[in-house]
């Protein structure tokens, strides 16, 4: 699961509100209605092949890495907040769509709290059609993660708060920090390959960006936001999710002014998109058809 098998993408830098660059990969026909991919902490574009590769087929497929993930270089001090996600999107959007036009935008975990953050923003509401939030939430991050075994409380708080938190260097790819990425991130019947790709694109987050965002994570608070997604949003969440467990989902499936439906994925964990490609991709294809118009391309699958 590599870009490299990918066709050549067309790159360009979006430069965010406090001149951080963004890096940006586009896919697919210039003239193709336009998805946009939103990654989460501790991953990359890298983290979406599969859903490029089935995509860009028939859509313009625009992607980009999180400020301080893949090749958009961290920010300065102080560039680590919602309002600064919130105003990487929309500087993505900018530099790639014209005036007016119209994506549907996927986000998956922090990508997902990216569109929350954004949804009362200009520049989202002029080119949002429709939103995927996969396996995300919108608050009590830390007290909802079931990723330390023990009942909610106190202690577990304070136990997940310092794992997510760790400073310490992930180090490498090997089978123990594979099977500890799989119980903390994946569902238990994930295939080995699968576990192999999360853990390379996870592991080569740099430490200050992981360390940077997650005390962002440990007191988001983005409900209103959610409020603010006046525009049909569907959910999806795997129920073997440990970091942000399905209770997020139904209750932002309740809160959402315009929730077009709420997918569970029976054994699946947080890595949505790669543990189950064909299902996340068939999420955003549904989205593209009935909010761009966008008609089924059946080679697309093949």
């Amino acid at each position: 699961m590599t870009l490299q098998s990918l066709p050549a993408p067309r790159e360009l830098t979006a430069v965010s509100a406090d001149g951080t660059p963004v890096h940006v990969e586009v896919y697919g026909p210039e003239d193709a209605p336009a998805v946009v991919l939103s990654h989460g902490w501790t991953c990359s574009i890298a983290f979406w092949t599969e859903q490029i590769r089935a995509l860009a087929a028939d859509h313009r497929v625009i992607a980009y890495d999180q400020r301080g993930h893949g090749r958009s270089p961290a920010p300065a001090p102080g560039g680590y907040s919602t309002t600064a996600l919130a105003d990487d999107l929309e500087a993505v959007l900018t530099a790639t769509l014209g005036p007016g036009e119209r994506a549907v935008i996927a986000g998956h975990s922090m990508g997902g709290m990216t569109v929350m953050a954004a949804a009362a923003r200009p520049g989202f509401r002029q080119h949002a059609a429709a939103v995927l939030l996969c396996s995300t939430g919108p608050s009590r991050l830390i007290a909802e993660a079931t990723v330390v075994p023990l009942g909610p409380g106190g202690l577990r708080s304070r136990l997940t708060k310092a794992v997510l938190g760790a400073k310490a260097p992930l180090g490498p790819v090997n089978a123990v920090s594979k099977k500890i990425l799989k119980y903390a991130t994946m569902g238990p019947a994930a295939a080995p390959e699968r576990v192999e790709a999360c853990a390379r694109i996870v592991h080569a987050c740099p430490r200050g960006a992981r360390h940077g965002w997650s005390q962002v994570l440990a007191g988001l608070d983005l409900e209103a936001g959610l409020r603010e997604l006046r525009l049909p949003v569907a959910v999806l969440v795997g129920t073997a999710d440990r970091l942000t467990p399905a209770v997020h989902s139904h209750a932002m499936a309740e809160a959402l002014p315009h929730c077009t439906g709420l997918v569970q994925l029976a054994g699946m964990g947080h890595m949505t998109p790669v543990e189950a490609p064909e299902a996340v991709t068939a999420q955003i294809r549904e989205l593209t058809l009935t909010y761009l118009g966008v008609k089924e391309n059946e080679e697309a699958g093949a």
